[in-house]
């Protein structure tokens, strides 16, 4: 009988191993990697990745490098990444658009939940309700009543149509009973400008955009738009508290890969994204910038809440009456 020698064998089982499915992911990654954003860079968008990231590529021994690709409601960049090769190499970084009014703002786009493998919400962030101090109110209920008197005749400014302050605007004009005119600009920034010039009289701003007008007197915070109160902002009343029961608006961010990713690949990036998100630099890097640290119990649950968002985000925008591009 012949006899195998056991370095045969080992061998043998070598090549088995490589020939065997997912074992190319075994030594993952093992070149730099890439986050798409849909934003211009300098942006909180682009803020938020390079924190989070810088992070990440310790932990994972590979550079990570940023990639902005704005417009088009960061459909553009999304597009991208659902037709990259689902080898880990490819990310993006999603927000509150995603799944829901990206597709019904923009008729063209193909892509879907199917087409992503999500790996963890990363950051979540109130918005503030800020007014021109010129407004003879001082809390929710008084602008509540305020616009009910005068219907249509106070103005909200926000970033864009279908972002995420149109978008609280129309929930707090639901949950609210109430009904303002909307009024777009190309930005946030000239958005709460106009606010503080006194041409529109109000709007939903985040904390590093509002807070220093406010602390200048240009603006005056009524309340914030999460269910608690939130750590940045302790001393601020939420706009449920005052009144408009079960309202929570808030913007995120999160880490997704293109569909069909190895889920070694997304359980490694999901790992390290906790690990990121859990460094006590990190979380006062992302608060300086008015974001809480916040990660997912698991990609799967991942999954399920940002479709679930992506379809309330959908129904206000439907409701509201936005039409396709």
């Amino acid at each position: 009988m012949m006899k195998i020698k056991p370095l045969a064998i080992m061998a043998a089982m070598a090549l088995a191993y490589s020939m065997a499915p997912g074992a190319a992911w075994a030594k993952y990654p093992e070149r730099p990697i890439t986050i798409v954003v849909g934003f211009t860079p300098g942006g909180g968008a682009d803020t938020v990745a390079r924190i989070v990231s810088e992070h990440m590529a310790k932990t994972l021994g590979q550079p990570i490098i940023i990639e902005n690709k704005p417009g088009a409601g960061t459909t553009i960049a999304a597009s991208q990444v659902a037709r990259a090769k689902p080898d880990g190499y490819t990310l993006f970084l999603g927000s509150p658009i995603l799944f829901g009014v990206d597709k019904i703002l923009y008729k063209s786009i193909t892509y879907g939940p199917k087409d992503f493998a999500p790996i963890s919400q990363w950051t979540v962030a109130p918005m503030i309700l800020a007014v021109n101090p010129s407004l003879p109110v001082k809390t929710v209920p008084e602008l509540i009543a305020l616009a009910k008197k005068k219907p249509g005749n106070l103005f909200v400014a926000s970033s864009g149509t279908g972002g995420s302050p149109y978008l609280t605007a129309l929930a707090f004009q639901k949950h609210a009973g109430v009904k303002f005119t909307h009024v777009p600009f190309k930005g946030g920034a000239p958005a709460i400008q106009a606010v503080v010039a006194g041409d529109v009289q109000l709007t939903f701003g985040t904390p590093p955009s509002v807070l220093p007008l406010m602390t200048a007197g240009r603006l005056r915070g009524l309340g914030v738009t999460s269910a608690e109160r939130s750590p940045l902002l302790p001393h601020m009343p939420t706009i449920a508290e005052q009144g408009v029961k079960g309202f929570n608006q808030t913007f995120w961010f999160g880490l997704f890969a293109p569909a069909g990713t190895d889920s070694k690949a997304v359980q490694t990036l999901y790992d390290a994204s906790v690990e990121a998100l859990k460094d006590p630099g990190v979380r006062k890097k992302l608060a300086s910038e008015g974001n809480d640290a916040k990660w997912s119990a698991s990609p799967a649950e991942f999954a399920a809440w940002v479709k679930n968002e992506g379809s309330e985000h959908a129904k206000l925008a439907e409701e509201a009456g936005l039409t396709t591009q």
